[in-house]
């Protein structure tokens, strides 16, 4: 493990923890905390109400090999952008930028877990490892290339979500449903245009010349107006796509019941905290986080996925 380690005198800290400072470095640069966007992949089996062992099991099974290939996504995006890292204040101490591990030890890290999420999507079924094999595609091309685009890079972000719902549903043998892939299309894309505007606020309060020249580039083509404008957008088109879904004559004929209505409160209050987050606490610009961090965030998911769990059974 010590060979993924670059053993350089900035290092001596990570040296002197031994194996604990290795186990450290190698989880932030997994960054498992962002494993909570593959619970996407269980709305499918959640939804479905198929809830038999061997159904929960092959959708645990997609869900972590997403866990593993989104690992590997970000360390070779951790890798594509490790210069441009070393000049941003916060992201230099990552464990790449800072040296802490090296771009060797990244590169059989992020093939490892690739070839893990392979191995995990393709014993879960043909379809699962289809998706995962599309989402890796679509990431590398993101990090190359497509994250430099304006609006597409957004668009692409919220793609990858929808893969997630279509590997729970359509790779485990679940019929998919088409409100589920709008309110999930709609509320990734009010995620993503949260996230630029999160960085652009960053760019406006630090106002600095290192925070600037490190900035994303496709920042540059971006403007406060033009996104919280998109964000207007995206949220009210999740409010009114959920609301339209949960009194659905067909949603209420298959769940057999119209008390699913009474889970939209919690839909609404949560994209309304979140935008209260991004413009008043300076957060949005790592989701997964701000989703652990804020009790009214991580209590309104909680709350809506035990309410809409108790009507569905």
């Amino acid at each position: 493990m010590m060979e993924f380690l670059r053993l350089a005198p900035g290092n001596k800290e990570i040296k002197r923890q031994g194996f604990l400072g290795v186990i450290t470095e190698w989880l932030r640069l997994l960054r498992p905390h962002q494993w909570s966007k593959n619970g996407f992949v269980l709305l499918g089996l959640m939804f479905s109400r198929q809830w038999q062992p061997p159904a929960i099991l092959a959708a645990i099974s997609a869900f972590l090999a997403f866990c593993a290939i989104s690992s590997s996504v970000y360390v070779f995006n951790d890798i594509q952008d490790i210069e441009a890292d070393r000049q941003h204040p916060t992201k230099r101490i990552r464990p790449l930028a800072s040296g802490a591990i090296s771009i060797r030890g990244g590169w059989i890290i992020s093939g490892g877990l690739a070839a893990l999420a392979l191995l995990l999507a393709a014993m879960t079924g043909r379809g699962v490892a289809v998706f995962v094999l599309i989402y890796a595609a679509l990431n590398v091309s993101y990090s190359l290339r497509l994250k430099h685009i304006a609006v597409l890079d957004v668009f692409i972000i919220s793609t990858g979500f929808i893969l997630r719902i279509l590997a729970g549903t359509m790779g485990l043998g679940i019929a998919p449903s088409s409100w589920l892939f709008l309110c999930g299309f709609m509320l990734s894309l009010f995620l993503g245009f949260g996230k630029r505007r999160a960085e652009l606020l960053s760019i406006e309060y630090d106002g600095s010349p290192e925070t600037r020249a490190s900035a994303r580039l496709v920042l540059k083509d971006y403007s406060p107006l033009i996104v919280d404008q998109f964000m207007a957008i995206s949220a009210a088109c999740t409010i009114i796509s959920y609301a339209l879904y949960t009194v659905n004559a067909e949603t209420i004929a298959r769940y057999g019941t119209k008390a699913l209505i009474y889970t939209l409160p919690f839909v609404v209050y949560g994209l309304f905290r979140y935008i209260f987050l991004v413009h008043r606490l300076g957060k949005g610009s790592d989701t997964a986080l701000d989703l652990y961090s804020d009790a009214h965030l991580l209590l309104t998911v909680l709350a809506w996925g035990v309410v809409t769990l108790v009507v569905l059974s």
